[in-house]
């Protein structure tokens, strides 16, 4: 990867790319953000079970030459390394996207948020299947698991994990590179970010397997991407590396494991913001709180190119980020506020 400045796997990338004459550069790209979205849109594959048609997918990627798939049940292993080869580079649905931004100095980023799609919910799904005593792909209720590392189903849980892991970062990667691609732009710098993963750190002395569900490190310099809403900005930031050792912010950091927010969070369900409808008939069941024209309203004010999106990701569902921000105190410092100029999501909207 190009400047990672992140120690272990993580989440949503965010590569800044430069241009040779910024400002010229920049204020062409804004008379041209419509076809960029229209282009992002139709040259990034998005939504559930898409695949990767594009002549340069990263199909031949190292990492599907790692022994992990081994731990895979030799009879499921090649469908879901051809599902993963096939997926690999693809933008799911729901929250995930592809954003361009410019920051406080008119400098372009594109942002990307997606995970480890099919191959890491095939994953997941099936050891929590294991965990209930059953077997690699049944369907079980979703309820807690706790598998011990030192154990087969661990230890296999941990290696198919941490190669999940990668695969989320070779598919944002490609993904971020293409949308720079696209627009025309020079990489500069890549930021790379998990949330909802785990990871084996030190903390008070001791060796701990720290989950952070909804959380993303956040260790003294190192920088994340932080997304808000379809309509709001979001940041770079890094967990503050000039604290003291005896002063607050030093103490919250370790009390908070280093972590820290993966975005500004939801206020609202998804069934709450879109409504409920039947599923055969598709009679109106439950009326949303947000309509189309209110998410539409509110990134037009904003001056956003939106392409897809669903109403249960309209701004309305967020909380504002800089709230969520001053929460983190001193913890973390802003180093880069983006202000979203294109947002591609899956959906059919405009």
């Amino acid at each position: 990867m190009s400047a990672s400045t992140s120690p272990a796997a993580t989440r949503p990338s965010a590569p800044i790319c430069n241009f040779t004459n910024l400002a010229d550069r920049s204020g062409g790209l804004r008379r041209h953000l419509g076809r960029l979205g229209d282009e992002i849109r139709h040259g990034i594959t998005f939504g559930i079970g898409g695949t990767n048609p594009s002549r340069d997918a990263p199909s031949d990627h190292p990492l599907f030459a790692d022994p992990a798939w081994g731990a895979v049940p030799a009879r499921h292993r090649s469908a879901l390394v051809n599902k993963a080869r096939k997926q690999l580079g693809t933008v799911g649905s729901g929250n995930h996207y592809v954003d361009v931004f410019a920051d406080e100095r008119e400098r372009i980023w594109v942002g990307v948020h997606f995970g480890s799609r099919g191959f890491g919910h095939t994953v997941a799904s099936s050891f929590l299947a294991i965990g209930q005593g059953a077997e690699w792909g049944q369907r079980v209720p979703e309820a807690e698991v706790i598998l011990d590392l030192d154990a087969p189903a661990g230890h296999d849980y941990w290696q198919l994990m941490n190669l999940a892991g990668r695969y989320a970062y070779a598919g944002r990667e490609w993904a971020v590179r293409k949308a720079v691609e696209i627009i025309g732009g020079r990489e500069v710098e890549l930021v790379h970010n998990h949330h909802n993963f785990a990871w084996e750190e030190e903390h008070f002395g001791r060796t701990f397997v720290v989950v952070r569900k909804g959380a993303t490190p956040a260790f003294p310099g190192q920088k994340g991407f932080v997304g808000g809403s379809m309509g709001d900005d979001s940041v770079i930031l890094e967990g503050t590396a000039d604290a003291a050792p005896d002063s607050p912010a030093a103490a919250h950091q370790a009390r908070a494991l280093y972590s820290t927010v993966h975005g500004a969070g939801r206020v609202m369900s998804r069934t709450a913001a879109r409504g409920k409808r039947h599923r055969r008939t598709g009679k109106v069941l439950k009326r949303g709180r947000v309509s189309r024209r209110m998410m539409n309203d509110w990134v037009d004010r904003k001056g956003v190119v939106l392409r897809g999106g669903g109403t249960d990701e309209s701004p309305h569902v967020y909380r504002r980020l800089p709230d969520v921000l001053a929460a983190q105190g001193a913890t973390v410092r802003v180093l880069h506020t983006l202000r979203p100029l294109v947002v591609v999501m899956a959906g059919a909207g405009r």
